[in-house]
């Protein structure tokens, strides 16, 4: 009889206004409150970039790319291309933008940075497989690379996987 270790797998925690490349079996997570979480995954390549985007536009303001969506998806295909993965392929999924607060007034984050992330997925022609958005509640998100799975937990509700 012979025993082995069970296979540990490497795990990335994506902060706040980071971005991950995984690949190859690695996982990413991340928690999100009104931040979005996006993945661009190419399937073929088992290869893909985790982002924790906290605001929908930099406009000049400093900070890692990450932060804000307006400059993290161009980070992140550039990380992608940097590391030979072609854009053709790439399929987006989406998770995170609750309303935190419970407010309804003007400022709406969550609301924000999911419209914005979503319209610059369109200009870029990037297709949205799947999304988990909104609400009032937080999440907890496991993205799996070697299967393109998006596991969703939040309390109080059965975990889903996209």
């Amino acid at each position: 009889m012979t025993c082995s270790a069970p296979e540990r797998r490497a795990e990335a925690n994506v902060g706040m206004a980071q971005i991950a490349l995984v690949a190859q079996g690695e996982i990413a997570r991340a928690v999100l409150g009104s931040c979005i979480g996006l993945v661009l995954f190419h399937e073929l390549r088992k290869t893909a970039v985790v982002a924790h985007i906290v605001l929908p536009q930099g406009q000049d303001r400093p900070g890692p790319a990450g932060k804000f969506a307006d400059t993290a998806l161009p980070e992140m295909l550039a990380i992608l291309a940097e590391n030979g993965i072609p854009r053709t392929g790439l399929v987006a999924k989406v998770a995170g933008g609750a309303n935190m607060f419970g407010s309804s007034g003007p400022l709406q984050i969550g609301k924000e940075n999911h419209a914005i992330v979503i319209q610059l997925l369109k200009n870029l022609r990037i297709p949205i497989m799947a999304e988990h958005v909104g609400g009032k509640v937080g999440r907890r998100i496991t993205f799996d690379s070697a299967t393109g799975d998006l596991q969703v937990d939040m309390a109080g509700s059965p975990s889903v996987v996209l």
